[in-house]
């Protein structure tokens, strides 16, 4: 029997938790929705599973991390099937999962490590994501044997670890943060089963990151360490000693909010909020995500140079999640809106045209090629974990509360809820934003309900307009939601109007274009000059530009095409290089997209200096 995955409420005086009521279904349309559907179909529904479980049958791996793989898959998986409810891929993720299962030994350990390695490497980071497949699935189905088969690898790691008086926080590598990051599914089990002993796992846990020489990820936040500096240089990138691995680092904090939910800690979450407020001031870029060689380094502040392995897709999906779990207890609409600029950035940007295949970086510039294979697969840890990206989007799209429905995205998009007392609302949305900022919602009920409809704000919108049934609303501030409490009839429609200018972004004697949450490059299959020549952006005195969109034709390889006014190169004498020009740009996620090493494309671009020019710019 199939049950319905719901989010359980927790309100209390140390944590307020935006708990989920049901969102019945959702569909997605216009051009996420088109690229939710190619990567559920290209990359999550063609992936050869029995190749992701074979490593577990062989247990002779002393080093590497093929563990993670099949558990990512199945995250991807399942989510996607909670958005589609296709019969198909059920039936791959149910066929997936019982041969999962049947690897497991008699003690409990799903792995692939030697007996003698096991406790090292990547070994107990598999075995998170392990759990994690199981967890996630027994959610769905309710199936008790995935329960128990994730209760038993549980039961096998806490004996292992006692046996061998070894401290989960000083195995593994990056001080301890891919193995501590176990504590995510640790606290699922606990809520699954309500057994103490997986609550004292967790907490011990913590108690072990917390030790001296480990990541030390609370008092380091409570400090105001910076998350570039949690460790000193390392001798060796890819060590133990590197305390700023930003994917792992991230994936801690999920555990210690889910934790801080049980424990009714406010600390937790207080020390989550630090983090993400520092990688958001210090790391993320322009096109929403950050690190370097999978680290940061205070890269927001150095985005405009070039930068090798920059923008690692399983960081980009995990700040993502990040923003999500600290929307979920804190309601902020600046995680929704970190959440939105990421999407329609680095993670559109991630997947190839065609979906069939996730790039491992994602550069502001250069051009996009596939990941190397790792672990003697013929996969990476991005295609792997990159579709959770996608289908974690209709879950932060719409999300309902016990008397409250939250709009988060701007999406064409119908979706049927359940609120508390059972109440049914359909609502769906008309619109084209972020191609123009004009937004239509009806709301419907089959009788006369009272509840809250939230709106989210965008801080990128120069100004808002808001009508329900052509009465218009006062909008308080950007940034923030449009609380609506009213008593709704049949049929409501609601009016959203944002005004969608195009800007300048100045940064160290380079200039960007944006447009509401997008980000625009050049690209060289345009063929109107050289990508990397500098340029003066024409803008006015708030940097407003006056860049037109251009209308789409058939066979264009960009969403998006914008033309943007420039003065091109250096020279101002030849009286042809003066003029003005329109330039086209495209969206980030387009630039690229074909993976051809002849298709080069940029996003900062190098501004000319014009001296007699008064004032000079600010950088």
């Amino acid at each position: 029997m199939r049950t319905k995955t719901l989010l359980f409420i927790l309100c209390t005086a140390g944590i307020q938790y935006l708990a989920a009521q049901t969102v019945e279904s959702i569909r997605i349309g216009g051009y996420i929705g088109e690229r939710i559907n190619t990567c559920i179909e290209q990359r999550v529904k063609t992936q050869d599973v029995e190749a992701l479980v074979e490593p577990f049958r062989h247990r002779e791996e002393t080093s590497l991390w093929q563990s993670e793989f099949f558990g990512k898959w199945a995250l991807g998986a399942i989510a996607s099937y909670q958005y589609t409810h296709d019969e198909a891929l059920l039936e791959l993720i149910d066929n997936g999962i019982k041969q999962f299962m049947q690897t497991q030994t008699p003690d409990g350990y799903i792995g692939n490590y030697k007996p003698e390695a096991q406790l090292q490497g990547w070994d107990i980071w598999g075995r998170k994501y392990s759990s994690l497949a199981l967890l996630a699935y027994y959610r769905l189905t309710g199936n008790k044997q995935a329960l128990e088969a994730a209760r038993r690898l549980m039961d096998h790691l806490i004996a292992q670890l006692k046996e061998h008086n070894q401290e989960i926080a000083r195995t593994g590598f990056y001080r301890g943060m891919p193995s501590c990051s176990i504590l995510e599914p640790v606290v699922y089990l606990y809520r699954a089963t309500q057994n103490k002993k997986y609550l004292e796992f967790a907490k011990s846990i913590v108690t072990s990151l917390e030790q001296e020489g480990c990541s030390q990820l609370i008092s380091k936040a409570l400090e105001g360490v910076p998350v570039s500096a949690r460790s000193p240089f390392p001798k060796q990138w890819w060590s133990y000693e590197n305390g700023q691995k930003a994917y792992e680092m991230m994936s801690c904090y999920v555990g210690l909010v889910e934790l801080g939910k049980e424990l009714d800690d406010p600390l937790y979450k207080q020390v989550a909020l630090l983090t993400a407020a520092d990688i958001r001031e210090h790391e993320i870029n322009i096109a929403g995500s950050g690190a370097a060689f999978e680290c940061w380094y205070g890269g927001r502040q150095r985005q405009t140079q070039p930068t090798y392995h920059l923008m690692e897709t399983c960081v980009t999906f995990t700040y993502m999640q990040f923003c999500q779990r600290l929307w979920e207890v804190t309601g902020d609409a600046r995680y929704a809106e970190e959440f939105e600029r990421t999407m329609y950035n680095a993670l559109m940007a991630s997947m190839k045209d065609d979906g069939s295949q996730i790039s491992k970086y994602s550069p502001l510039e250069g051009w996009r090629h596939p990941g190397e294979e790792q672990c003697g697969m013929h996969i990476n840890c991005c295609n792997a974990n990159a579709p959770r990206g996608f289908a974690l989007i209709p879950s932060m799209a719409c999300h309902a509360t016990e008397e409250q429905i939250y709009i988060n995205l701007y999406l064409p998009m119908t979706a049927t809820v359940t609120l508390g007392h059972g109440k049914e609302i359909s609502l769906q949305t008309e619109t084209d934003y972020p191609v123009n900022g004009k937004i239509n919602i009806n709301v419907r009920t089959r009788k006369p309900q009272q509840f809250t409809l939230a709106l989210r704000m965008p801080a990128t919108a120069d100004s808002i307009m808001a009508f329900v049934n052509g009465e218009q609303q006062e909008i308080l501030h950007r940034g923030g939601y449009l609380y609506l409490n009213r008593l709704w009839k049949s049929d409501n429609r609601i009016e959203l109007v944002f005004d969608m200018s195009t800007r300048i972004i100045r940064q160290n004697n380079m200039q960007a274009v944006v447009r509401g949450p997008l980000v625009f490059a050049r690209d060289s299959r345009f063929n109107d000059g050289d990508v990397d020549e500098c340029a003066v952006i024409q803008c006015d005195a708030n940097g407003i530009v006056q860049a037109t969109l251009a209308e789409q034709t058939d066979g264009s390889f960009a969403w998006l095409t914008l033309n943007v006014p420039m003065i091109l190169g250096s020279d101002l004498e030849n009286a042809t290089n003066k003029a003005v020009k329109n330039i086209r740009f495209c969206d980030f996620a387009s630039a690229g997209n074909d993976w051809q090493h002849s298709s080069r494309y940029r996003v900062w671009i190098p501004e000319t200096l014009h001296v007699m020019s008064e004032p000079y710019h600010s950088y």
